[in-house]
């Protein structure tokens, strides 16, 4: 499993080592490349290296329709069962740091009460959210900031959705059990990160973004899908709401923001072996390896 904030390189990182090894198929855990007609945007493998590595997970979703972590976990679990039973080897990448924790720690996924949602949601009021889920469901609360709404407002529809605490669908997020997964991070110098973003969002407008985001604003579109970042921002720029170059700033400046917050998540799981970027794919495949016991660990010298 290889992880990283946006724009560190894992993908790349991830063709590499599936190169190096023969017979690997890539597996993307991304809440966005799962929607077909948004690969600009996302940065989807191109056809290429699809058809040079087999991708899964990647373009089957249409964006019209809301895509749960759920349906991504059975599907994952399906695929990797599948890759292991041709004598490949599959090699996961992600970003999006729920679906890696859904897929590694097979996580136990509540269902959705949308309507429950619908009336959560019209209450603006977040501390008083927070204070009704303390009284429904203390463990909950007590694992969460008064002021995170999504995670209050997410642990309330299933509480009062399922008649069951939210709690008592396991542990939480904070508890990294044993895995059969070695992970690697990748991490990048922020300031080096920052560039990337902006020269990314650069290279993917030169590359018929803007054409991308047009096409998908003349058919209906998820709220998931239309808030993913870049899209959200050429959207409003497409109604005329903004200008190219303030949607394209917005953009950037939600994306590195997105960035630090993929980076602390990712930083609190301690069963992740980090790697400075750029990195090859043979040191890769050797910390791989050291973090499963293949080969011995570094010693202080090297």
């Amino acid at each position: 499993m290889i992880v990283g904030p946006t724009a560190s390189g894992k993908s790349d990182l991830a063709m590499g080592v599936a190169r190096s090894i023969g017979g690997a198929e890539i597996v993307a855990l991304d809440s966005m490349q799962v929607y077909r007609g948004m690969d600009v945007g996302t940065a989807t493998p191109t056809a290429a290296e699809q058809a040079e590595v087999p991708h899964h997970l990647i373009d089957f979703v249409d964006p019209s329709e809301e895509f749960a972590v759920a349906e991504l976990q059975v599907r994952a679990h399906a695929v990797i069962d599948e890759i292991r039973d041709r004598g490949a080897v599959p090699v996961l990448v992600g970003g999006t740091g729920l679906y890696v924790r859904a897929v590694i720690d097979d996580l136990k996924i509540p269902g959705r009460y949308p309507a429950v949602r619908a009336e959560l949601e019209a209450d603006p009021d977040t501390e008083a959210l927070h204070r009704r889920l303390v009284d429904l469901d203390p463990v909950a609360a007590g694992r969460m900031e008064p002021s995170n709404r999504r995670r209050i407002v997410r642990a309330l529809e299933v509480t009062a959705g399922s008649g069951r605490p939210f709690s008592s669908y396991g542990p939480g997020l904070g508890h990294y059990p044993p895995t059969s997964f070695v992970q690697l991070g990748l991490c990048r110098d922020r300031d080096r990160l920052d560039e990337r973003i902006t020269a990314r969002y650069q290279q993917q407008v030169a590359a018929g973004f803007l054409d991308e985001v047009r096409a998908l604003a003349e058919a209906p579109i998820s709220h998931t899908a239309s808030h993913a970042l870049g899209y959200k921002e050429l959207l409003a720029h497409v109604r005329g709401e903004t200008t190219l170059e303030e949607a394209l700033e917005l953009a950037v400046v939600r994306t590195r923001r997105f960035a630090r917050r993929q980076e602390r998540w990712f930083r609190r799981d301690p069963r992740i072996h980090w790697l400075d970027a750029p990195t090859t794919p043979a040191d890769a495949l050797s910390a791989w390896q050291r973090a499963a016991g293949v080969l011995p660990a570094r010693t202080p010298s090297g």
